[in-house]
């Protein structure tokens, strides 16, 4: 049970200290990159300022694990701020959670489908924040995530 008048801290959206964060955000940038042939987000520096650019990144970025219920790993300020949750939060919830139950057989379908093709694009979608208030994804590209020898780790998602 969550407190619907809670409101989230800048100070709590900060991105996460970890030697995990930075080869992830390479993983989410390459796999974009190789499935849709453009760049999620032009970024520069080094390792540590990618990972800085992607997490303030314009536009909501997430990403979910392997696991029979698969699990939130990533989430970027936008995502966190439009689902309601820390970090802390966001990546020990199980991704379906993400959709009413009533949604989640279309959620499946579509996980489903870009599991086998690599990618679906321009996908619309109607999720819900930790209060269970509705919103509209519209425009979204879901994709496979995969590590540097080409293995399936989980899913991505992105949108406006």
């Amino acid at each position: 049970p969550h407190k619907k008048t809670s409101r989230l801290g800048s100070e709590k959206m900060t991105m996460p200290e970890s030697d995990w964060i930075l080869p992830h955000t390479q993983r989410l940038l390459d796999s974009f990159q190789y499935w849709t042939g453009r760049s999620l987000l032009d970024v520069s520096g080094d390792a540590h300022d990618r990972a800085r650019q992607l997490f303030e990144a314009p536009f909501a970025l997430m990403s979910h694990n392997t696991a029979a219920d698969p699990i939130f790993n990533y989430g970027n300020r936008r995502a966190l701020l439009q689902f309601g949750y820390t970090w802390a939060e966001f990546t020990q919830l199980p991704s379906r959670y993400s959709a009413e139950p009533i949604a989640q057989e279309e959620r499946s379908a579509l996980l489903a489908v870009s599991r086998s093709q690599g990618i679906i694009e321009n996908f619309q979608a109607i999720r819900i924040d930790r209060w269970g208030k509705p919103f509209t994804i519209t425009n979204g590209i879901l994709w496979n995530l995969m590590d540097e020898k080409g293995a399936y780790i989980g899913q991505a998602a992105t949108y406006s």
